[in-house]
């Protein structure tokens, strides 16, 4: 597992497969960061090949601390296996999900652009 803080946006890579020992050591890491207002939270499963019904429940924990803390907490490089799990218990309408790491900051950059006039 490595984590990466920096500035406002907080890294998580597990690797290998998530199942019941590697979602508790998660769970516990992702514990041991105090999230702060206005974060960007982000979980990178490029690494993650197999993840079992276990290892949903340290990401819907860390889910509801992040927002109720008023953090984003986006997905990416979720391979097909993991994606088929969060497809099949409809997590993947609850996370906010991208293709890879690039791509969350380039939605960031579009969405600063929208002109909204009144």
């Amino acid at each position: 597992m490595t984590l990466t803080q920096e500035r406002q946006v907080i890294l998580f890579k597990p690797q290998a497969s998530i199942d019941l020992e590697v979602a508790t050591a998660l769970s516990k890491e992702m514990a041991g960061v105090t999230p702060l207002s206005n974060q960007l939270w982000v979980i990178d499963l490029a690494e993650v090949d197999f993840m079992d019904s276990s290892g949903l429940v340290p990401l819907v924990q860390v889910l509801k601390t992040v927002r109720q803390i008023g953090c984003r907490l986006v997905l990416c490089n979720v391979h097909a296996p993991v994606r088929l799990i969060l497809e099949l218990t409809h997590l993947d309408s609850v996370f906010e999900i991208v293709n890879n790491y690039e791509d969350i900051f380039s939605s960031i950059n579009e969405q600063s652009l929208v002109i909204k006039s009144g």
